[in-house]
C-alpha cells in the first residue's frame, strides 16, 4: 500500500516548488507537475489550482487565535470553581451569576466591569477549557437481616419508571455506614433524603442504624424541609421495612414505596446523592460514637445549605432508544432552590422565605465550615481524643487567598486524605523454589545465556512430580532478578553487591508465585 504524504509535508513542498512552477516555461511546469502529482497523489486539476495558488496555500497554515479571556478571568473562575467545591464547568455557568453576587455581597470578590462581563458571558466549554490545567493536578459488603416478608409485602413496590413527574415532597431515603473497612460492631450512620422533583438534598446523621431514630429524624427533617413531605421511597432494609417507621408514615399520610431487591437504579436520585453529597464530603473513613456524630450533624448543617443553594444539578429531560442506542437529553442544570423557585406546587410565601434565605448566605464561609468539620471528623477518625467543636474563622481572607492556588494541592478535603501505603516487604505466599534456587543459581553461574523455560525444564527433570507448569512464571519472574543484581554486581564493583547469605532474601520477597 503506498504510503501517504503528510499534511504538512504537502504545504512545505507546495511552498518550495509554486515559485518555480510559476515563473517556469510550459515544459518546467509539466516536469514539476508530474512530479508533484506523483508525490502527493493530488489529481492534476487540483495540483495545478494548488501550485498557482500559493497565496492561498499559504493561508493554510495555522495561526494561533487571540486571546479572549485573559488571566483575570482564569483567576476568578479558579476562585468560583474552589467557592463551589469544584462542580464541573456545564454546573459551574449556571451557578456563576448567584455565586458572583453573593461573593461581591460578602465582599469577597471586587471585579472590573470588563472582567465581569466576560465571567458571565464565558460557555461552560470555555470555562473547562480555563480549568484545564486546575483539574489536572489535582471494604467487602456484609448482607444484613432483612425485614420479614409480612411487613415488607405490606409496603407497595415503586420502580424508577414509575417516577412520571412528581410534584416536590416524594423523596428517596437511603443509609450510608460509615463503617470504613470493618462492618463490625457500632458505627455512625448517615440518612439521606432526596427529593425526586428538584433535587433537594437533606442528610441526618445517626448515632446507630435504627427505626426509632429513622422515625425521629423525619420528624426532624419534615419542620426544616420547604415542602410537605407527601412520600417516602426506601431500600428493603430492616431500619425501614419494621413496625415503627410503617406506622409513622401512615399515621402522617406519608405514602410509603420501597424498591426491588438488589435494584439499586430503582433509588438512582438518591444513590446519586449517597457519592455526590455524602461520600463526596465525608469520605469512607470510620466513624463511631456521639463525638463524631456531633460533628457530622454539624458538616450536614452547613452542607444542605450549601449543596441546595449553590450546587447545581442536571436532571434528565428525556431519553430515547433506537435499538442498542440510548440518547439522553438533560434540562439546563439549575440548583434545587431554583427548582423549587420555579415550581407552581411551592406556595409564594415557601418561596418568599428562600428567597430570604439565599440572600443571607455566604458560601465561603459556609464552605469553610465544611472543611473545619471535615478536618475534625479526621482527626476523630484517626484515633484522636475528642476536642471542643472547631469555630469558625470569622476572617475568610486567609481562606480566599488559597482558592486560586488551593488546586495545585489537588485533594484538599481532609476526610479523604491517606497516607502513602509503605513498601511490602513480606511474601503473601510459601516461596516454591526456595528449597531449589541454589541448585538453579548454580546452574546460572555456569551458563548465564539460559533462559527460565530451559532451567524449568531441567529442575523437573531433576525433581520429578514437585514443580507443576503453573509455576513457570515464578521462576522466570526470579531469573530476571538475578540477571538484574548480576549487572548492579558488575557495574557497581563487587563491595556493593550482596552477600550469599543476605541475596535470597530481597528476591522471594518480591516474587510473587
Amino acid at each position: 500500500m503506498k504510503k501517504k504524504m503528510r499534511v504538512k509535508s504537502r504545504r512545505e513542498l507546495v511552498g518550495l516548488l509554486s515559485e518555480r512552477y510559476a515563473g517556469g516555461s510550459q515544459l518546467t511546469k509539466c516536469q514539476i507537475l508530474d512530479e508533484f502529482v506523483a508525490v502527493t497523489g493530488y489529481h492534476r486539476k487540483h495540483a495545478i489550482r494548488v501550485l498557482n495558488l500559493s497565496a492561498a496555500a499559504e493561508a493554510h497554515v495555522s495561526r494561533a487565535r487571540p486571546r479572549r479571556y485573559g488571566s483575570a478571568v482564569a483567576e476568578t473562575f479558579l476562585i468560583l470553581w474552589e467557592a463551589s467545591d469544584r462542580v464541573c464547568g456545564k454546573r459551574l455557568k449556571a451557578l456563576v451569576p448567584p455565586l458572583l453576587a453573593a461573593l461581591e455581597k460578602h465582599g469577597h470578590l471586587s471585579l472590573d466591569s470588563v472582567v465581569r462581563e466576560q465571567v458571565l458571558l464565558a460557555s461552560a466549554a470555555t470555562i473547562d477549557r480555563l480549568l484545564a490545567t486546575a483539574r489536572k493536578t489535582g471494604a467487602p459488603s456484609r448482607r444484613r437481616a432483612g425485614a420479614t416478608n409480612t411487613l415488607r409485602r405490606s409496603v407497595p413496590v415503586r420502580t424508577f419508571a414509575d417516577w412520571k413527574d412528581p410534584t416536590p415532597g416524594y423523596v428517596e431515603a437511603d443509609l450510608v455506614s460509615h463503617s470504613g473497612p470493618n462492618a463490625s460492631g457500632s458505627f455512625a450512620q448517615t440518612l439521606t433524603l432526596t427529593d425526586v422533583a428538584s433535587g433537594w438534598t437533606e442528610c441526618v446523621a445517626l448515632v446507630v442504624r435504627d427505626g426509632a431514630l429513622v422515625a425521629e429524624a423525619l420528624t426532624k427533617l419534615r419542620k426544616v424541609m420547604p415542602f410537605r413531605l407527601h412520600g417516602f421511597d426506601t431500600d428493603n432494609g430492616s431500619e425501614f421495612m419494621n413496625d415503627i417507621v410503617i406506622a409513622y408514615c401512615r399515621d402522617n399520610a406519608i405514602e410509603q414505596t420501597r424498591s426491588r431487591p438488589y435494584r439499586k437504579n430503582d433509588q438512582a436520585w438518591v444513590e446519586q446523592k449517597n457519592g455526590s453529597v455524602v461520600r463526596r464530603l465525608v469520605g469512607y473513613r470510620r466513624l463511631e460514637g456521639l463525638a463524631a456524630v456531633g460533628v457530622l450533624g454539624r458538616l450536614y448543617e452547613a452542607a444542605r445549605l450549601f449543596v441546595n443553594f449553590f450546587q447545581p444539578s442536571f436532571k434528565l429531560a428525556s431519553k430515547t432508544r433506537v435499538g442498542e442506542r440510548v440518547t439522553k437529553r438533560y434540562k439546563p442544570p439549575a440548583t434545587p432552590c431554583a427548582r423549587l423557585l420555579e415550581s407552581e406546587q411551592i406556595s409564594d410565601e415557601v418561596k418568599a422565605k428562600l428567597r430570604a434565605v439565599a440572600a443571607t448566605l455566604d458560601p465561603l464561609r459556609l464552605l469553610a465550615e465544611i472543611r473545619a468539620m471535615q478536618q475534625h471528623l479526621a482527626d476523630l477518625a484517626l484515633g484522636e481524643s475528642p476536642r471542643a467543636a472547631v469555630e469558625a474563622d470569622p476572617e475568610l481572607q486567609t481562606f480566599l487567598k488559597s482558592l486560586r492556588t488551593a488546586w495545585t494541592m489537588g485533594e484538599v478535603r481532609p476526610t479523604h486524605a491517606t497516607a502513602p501505603s509503605p513498601p511490602r516487604d513480606w511474601r503473601t505466599r510459601v516461596d516454591p523454589f526456595e528449597l531449589a534456587w541454589p541448585l538453579v543459581r548454580k546452574w546460572l553461574e555456569a551458563e548465564p545465556d539460559r533462559n527460565a523455560k530451559e532451567l524449568f525444564g531441567s529442575l523437573q527433570d531433576e525433581q520429578q512430580g514437585i514443580f507443576p507448569n503453573s509455576q513457570l512464571r515464578t521462576l522466570q519472574r526470579r531469573v530476571e532478578l538475578w540477571r538484574k543484581e548480576e549487572v548492579s554486581r558488575l557495574l557497581f564493583g563487587a563491595s556493593k553487591a550482596p552477600d550469599s547469605d543476605h541475596d535470597l532474601r530481597p528476591l522471594s520477597g518480591n516474587i510473587r508465585s
